[in-house]
């Protein structure tokens, strides 16, 4: 049995972290104007997607050895110097002196995140879509901005100002090291997109979508088990994800074999 300690913790805050230092490297290279980049500092990664992206944060401070103001300061000189606000995603299950640290320096909790797993070692237990006309796969060279469009697509429904933002990152997902994108076909066309990206035996799942016109026929349940076999596949022995605490994606992880390892903070520095 995988428990909830401090070695998962370190698993699955250095996955999401390598993830989205991927993502930044990826971006630097297809954009450099944006002048993306990421540095470790105490273990801890701080990432620079541009000033609004939800990636301008840093993962795992306080989760890898002690942090002191010294090393404070680098993280916020590093955001700081690229007009970026200061936030920090810290798991429960580090330095507990960390809150004290903070609070003398005026950050506020903002945010909670759910961070739930599942043991892949186990045999997995998958509800099958009862939809013969469906198919999932990993993309070929090629579609990357298929996938793109498909999960800004499903995306815009909810957030329909984001559109273009979503299909950028979309675009840059599809090209990052370590990621693996998914579709889901009805009758051969795609209606739906998830992500996958996989580092050091974790998986971590990511980006999932529907477009409206393709709601209800088991896309969704169909992209978690293709992901979730594949990286099984890969040698993978936990699975990971992220949801708002008590959402419907929640629940939807929870029925899945999903538990939940603890919940996240997100911390930001009022004064900056």
């Amino acid at each position: 049995m995988i428990y909830s300690d401090q070695q998962l913790a370190q698993q699955l805050e250095r996955t999401e972290a390598r993830a989205n230092a991927a993502f930044v490297e990826a971006r630097a290279s297809l954009f450099p104007e944006s002048k993306a980049q990421w540095i470790e500092v105490a273990g801890t990664y701080a990432m620079f997607d541009g000033p609004e992206s939800p990636l301008t944060q840093t993962f795992g401070l306080g989760l890898f050895g002690e942090v002191a103001h010294p090393d404070l300061d680098k993280l916020e000189a590093f955001f700081t110097e690229r007009s970026a606000p200061i936030l920090h995603e810290i798991s429960p299950m580090a330095d507990a002196e960390l809150l004290s640290l903070l609070n003398e320096r005026s950050y506020q909790p903002i945010e909670y995140t759910s961070v739930l797993y599942r043991d892949l070692t186990e045999d997995l237990d998958y509800q099958i879509a009862d939809n013969k006309h469906l198919a999932t796969r990993l993309i070929a060279t090629g579609e990357e901005e298929r996938w793109a469009r498909t999960l800004a697509q499903g995306w815009s429904t909810e957030m329909p100002d984001l559109s273009d933002f979503i299909l950028e990152l979309g675009q840059i997902t599809a090209n990052t090291a370590g990621a693996f994108p998914f579709l889901a076909a009805l009758h051969d066309e795609p209606i739906a997109a998830g992500g996958l990206y996989i580092y050091d035996g974790v998986a971590l799942l990511a980006g999932a979508s529907t477009i409206a016109a393709g709601r209800r026929q088991g896309a969704q349940l169909a992209l978690l088990n293709a992901r979730l076999q594949y990286a099984a596949q890969q040698g993978c022995t936990i699975a990971m994800m992220g949801a708002s605490p008590g959402s419907q994606s929640q629940r939807n992880a929870e029925k899945h074999g999903f538990r939940i390892a603890y919940t996240r903070t997100k911390w930001q520095l009022l004064s900056n």
